[in-house]
């Protein structure tokens, strides 16, 4: 019996040992953050970013990362599901609609299966189920383009909603869902815990002029300047409340910054020489800097794993940037946010992880943001079941040895109907032109960018980053070879 007991208590102590080895794991989640925009990226940069150059001296910097999509929910959705977007939709999930995650298993959920506690704190934009709180006697109105417009009275604010992080693998949620649509409204947990009372329509002065938001429900004297302070509070707050826990923690921080409205407060107005939007970025890298400093100051840095990267490049308003400051939030790119162009999808990413990751190194290898799932199921020991993830290939050698990547292709898509593929260091866009956002002829002109009239474009990436030189024309094996690989992805889930 004593032996027995003895034995049992080793293996009580080997497996908490084991769990105890386990890190905690954070993703910091930049919002229409361009790839130029991060000084450690750009040399050129008139934004100071010293906490995210920092954190790239601590850790590994990568030249060739992407978001599954240029725009917001399919990005999020891929990073959480280590699946494609394009699988299964295209567009964003706008005010009140359903949840685009169903069935999909998540990082967080898979994490909670290895006994992790878990939180997201910042933008959801993934849907809620609102016909669950929805009163169907008050019908909507509609605004110009067709949209559905509610009043406050068409919910009952103190019902739970169903379909948010809660139902995905979250243990806790705060946020305001999405800061540019209604309802304005802190969100915790499954329900909305400020009640939206005011009329449909408000018009915020913002760093950069006035701004329209979508009409909607909104918390009188709603102040869109403080969102994002008091994510950074309440994110800091929880990495706090972890300290006396026992178990690793999994904590996704999408910020909603620096999209607009551009919104920098007061301290950070000035501090960039790229405008208000340059402002807003500086607020958003001193915010990761204050996360950063709440993980050493409660115990954490040494064994947590930080991966920053953004959902997609910089909105079009970075044209007016290139002219009025001097700056391209997409250098050294083509494209801007929605843009099959790399400066679409093509973001900066840092991961560190102390006595893992070598610091101060630099990586070139082909990575996407659906990788993500694969690598943290490595990391904890889960077995991916049948139909999970199925883009997404570890990084772990990637990440300890600075090794090659094991991904050779992604499928590159934004909009439906328009896809590209990039392959090594080729990439084919298998449409008349890369951009959807309307590029200024002044820009193009500058650049040296010309019409060429081909049904598609084809580029060496190593040899032309910019996208200047399209080989379409010269190269048909290479194009059809490419068309043929996009195809077969398109058709079948990448085998990891």
């Amino acid at each position: 019996m004593h032996r027995f007991t003895s034995l049992l208590l080793l293996l009580v102590l080997a497996a908490g040992a084991t769990a105890a080895e386990l890190p905690n794991i954070v993703i910091l989640y930049a919002d229409d953050m361009g790839y130029g925009d991060m000084g450690a990226n750009n040399p050129s940069s008139k934004i100071p970013t010293p906490n995210l150059d920092r954190l790239a001296s601590e850790g590994m910097r990568f030249t060739d990362a992407h978001s599954s999509s240029g725009i917001c929910t399919p990005s999020r959705y891929a990073l959480l599901t280590g699946r494609f977007h394009w699988r299964k939709f295209h567009g964003i999930v706008n005010s009140f609609d359903a949840p685009v995650l169903e069935q999909e298993m998540t990082i967080p959920e898979l994490l909670k299966e290895k006994g992790y506690r878990t939180a997201c704190i910042g933008k959801w934009h993934l849907g809620w189920n609102w016909d669950e709180i929805r009163n169907q006697d008050v019908k909507p109105e509609k605004d110009q383009r067709g949209r559905d417009i509610y009043s406050p009275a068409a919910f009952d604010w103190s019902k739970p909603i169903s379909g948010g992080p809660l139902s995905h693998g979250f243990d806790y949620y705060f946020g305001d869902d999405v800061p540019n649509f209604p309802p304005y409204a802190w969100f915790e947990n499954d329900r909305v815990i400020t009640e939206p009372t005011e009329p449909l329509s408000i018009t915020p002065k913002t760093a950069e002029g006035s701004w329209e938001a979508r009409p909607g429900p909104m918390v009188k004297d709603w102040d869109f300047y403080q969102v994002v302070p008091r994510l950074t509070e309440r994110t800091v707050e929880w990495i706090g409340q972890q300290k006396e826990k026992q178990g690793p923690f999994f904590l996704y921080v999408p910020f909603n910054s620096p999209h607009a409205p551009i919104v920098p407060t007061e301290e950070f107005r000035g501090k960039s020489k790229a405008g208000g939007f340059g402002d807003y970025v500086v607020q958003t890298d001193d915010n990761i800097g204050r996360i950063l400093k709440a993980l050493d100051e409660n115990g954490f840095g040494e064994n947590t794993l930080v991966i920053f990267t953004a959902d997609n490049g910089a909105e079009r308003y970075a044209y007016d940037r290139v002219r009025n400051f001097d700056h391209w939030s997409s250098a050294p790119l083509r494209g801007v946010k929605r843009d099959l162009y790399e400066g679409g999808h093509h973001v900066p990413m840092i991961v560190k992880w102390p006595a893992q990751v070598q610091p101060d190194t630099t990586s070139d290898a082909l990575v996407s943001q659906v990788d993500l799932l694969a690598s943290v199921a490595e990391i904890v020991g889960f077995e991916l079941p049948q139909g999970a993830a199925d883009d997404s290939y570890s990084l772990l050698k990637v990440w300890k040895e600075n090794d090659a990547s094991p991904r050779q292709s992604i499928v590159h898509n934004t909009m439906a109907g328009r896809f590209a593929i990039r392959d090594g260091d080729w990439v084919l866009i298998a449409a008349k032109t890369g951009a959807h956002s309307k590029v200024p002829a002044w820009f193009d002109k500058e650049r040296g960018y010309t019409e060429d009239g081909l049904p598609g474009e084809l580029y060496n990436l190593k040899l032309d980053i910019a996208q200047m030189h399209n080989l379409y024309a010269d190269q048909p094996e290479k194009v059809k070879e490419l068309t043929e690989r996009m195809n077969q992805i398109q058709a079948k889930g990448q085998v990891r």
